[in-house]
């Protein structure tokens, strides 16, 4: 059973459309401006962590917020945790700042999932977007590190994680996606005697993840919510799909003031550039999220409704 504790500078947007307007008509293509503007449009929620740890955009609350636990009730409050297990990196990050995760914490930080995840209760897709700097197995503490979870509930129960092993060497790295409980695991049998080919995840045995260099990590989520056994789960790293979840039945229900988009659970290094967005990208627009020079801030932004 999974435990957790009870835990050279970007340019800014009208810069970065700037250069590319000046610079990249030689080096990009009409069709790829094509598809910057559709992810432009496609994206709920974007924090680059370059001068506040707070979302540059967002559909729903933009504020980066925080509890005493992870554990219920998860009561947060605007601001990080004042005792510096996480903090604002700056000019650390893939393109400017980083969120820092100095050490495994009791504390939790989160977004506000309502808005930024566009959920919808039929015919629901999406995806995930944001980068990593980790040396597993020098850095992370020895049990489940989830470096990113969303939930209104627990990590088995309608559930959206990424996580790294605890016993495996080198460890591994996951993303799970767990339906509503008595969906997927109707018996409540327990996680670790369930076989592997019973248990929603996509397993990399040997992540690409160093301290030396950024990992970028996305996946998509596509006919969920639909009442048949047709969804389909994605998961990339540096822009490669490295697996699928089988069709299966994938019914979320959320309670959207419930849900958070929980950062760093247990989990020791750096993160960039998280971002949301609308719809299962493909897997060509997932190469041109990986590629883009200036991240996820270079995307042009729809206006808020």
């Amino acid at each position: 059973m999974k435990h957790f504790p009870s835990f050279a500078s970007r340019p800014g947007p009208l810069l970065g459309l700037l250069l590319t307007s000046l610079l990249g008509f030689g080096c990009v293509t009409s069709s790829e401006h094509g598809t910057r503007a559709a992810l432009g449009r496609a994206l709920t929620f974007h924090a680059s962590f370059d001068n506040q740890v707070d979302a540059d955009f967002a559909l729903g609350d933009r504020r980066l917020q925080s509890a005493p636990q992870w554990g219920h009730p998860r009561n947060v409050h605007p601001g990080l945790p004042t005792n510096n297990a996480v903090h604002l990196a700056p000019g650390a990050g893939r393109y400017g700042g980083a969120l820092r995760f100095e050490r495994k914490m009791d504390e939790l930080v989160a977004f506000q999932g309502a808005r930024n995840v566009a959920y919808r209760s039929n015919h629901w897709s999406g995806t995930v977007s944001f980068w990593l700097r980790v040396s597993p197995d020098a850095d992370l503490a020895p049990d489940y590190c989830d470096p990113l979870q969303i939930t209104p509930r627990n990590w088995n129960d309608a559930s959206f994680f990424t996580d790294f092993t605890k016993d495996e060497k080198p460890r591994h790295f996951r993303l799970g996606a767990l339906a509503d409980l008595p969906v997927w695991n109707p018996k409540k049998r327990d996680w670790d005697s369930l076989p592997a080919t019973e248990k929603p995840l996509v397993t990399v045995v040997h992540p690409p993840f160093s301290r030396d260099r950024w990992t970028h990590v996305a996946f998509t989520w596509d006919h969920y919510n639909t009442g048949q056994a047709d969804a389909v789960t994605r998961f990339y790293l540096d822009g490669q799909l490295q697996g699928e979840i089988p069709l299966h039945l994938q019914t979320f229900t959320w309670d959207m003031e419930k849900c958070l988009i929980m950062l760093g659970l247990g989990y020791t290094g750096w993160m960039d550039d998280l971002a949301l967005f609308n719809r299962a990208l493909s897997p060509n627009e997932i190469t041109t999220l990986n590629q883009l020079p200036g991240g996820v801030g270079q995307l042009p932004r729809r206006s808020k409704p």
